[in-house]
């Protein structure tokens, strides 16, 4: 069993884009795509789960239903922090790994990112499937593993 959940990764990164220096906000459909990141780049370095959570397929790329289901009354608007929310102490190496996701994939727009999946095995695979189907942690690793380097 993981010992995170999906949400507790999406409100760390809404409240990384809440900085005023930042200037980025994120949508519901970014926030999907930078929590399958995390998640994926996870499974390949360590071969565990970030949080248990399952990841589908839906049209516009990978969606954790919680989260959609949590932040969806956004609409397509940005996501501001969830006041009160307790975000959990993350151990140095998930708080680097987490961190270097938003750096990298951060920067790109909710629709970059959309475009980024629909290129990638994982979500092909499941999506070939049936729409909702669980994008497997297998397919994952398998596909970010040679992503991953070792310092």
């Amino acid at each position: 069993m993981a010992k995170y959940k999906a949400r507790d990764i999406a409100e760390y990164y809404l409240c990384c884009s809440n900085d005023a220096e930042s200037g980025d906000l994120i949508s519901n459909l970014k926030i999907q795509k930078l929590v399958y990141y995390a998640q994926a780049f996870h499974l390949a370095a360590t071969g565990k789960p970030l949080f248990d959570d399952p990841i589908v397929a839906w049209d516009h790329g990978p969606v954790v239903e919680s989260l959609y289901h949590a932040y969806k009354h956004y609409g397509d608007s940005a996501i501001p922090p969830t006041e009160g929310y307790k975000i959990p102490k993350f151990n140095r190496e998930t708080k680097e790994l987490i961190g270097e996701v938003y750096c990298v994939l951060g920067q790109y727009s909710a629709w970059k990112l959309r475009e980024m999946t629909h290129t990638e095995v994982p979500w092909i695979n499941a999506d070939n499937k049936f729409q909702g189907a669980e994008i497997t942690h297998k397919d994952m690793i398998k596909y970010f593993k040679p992503f991953i380097t070792v310092e």
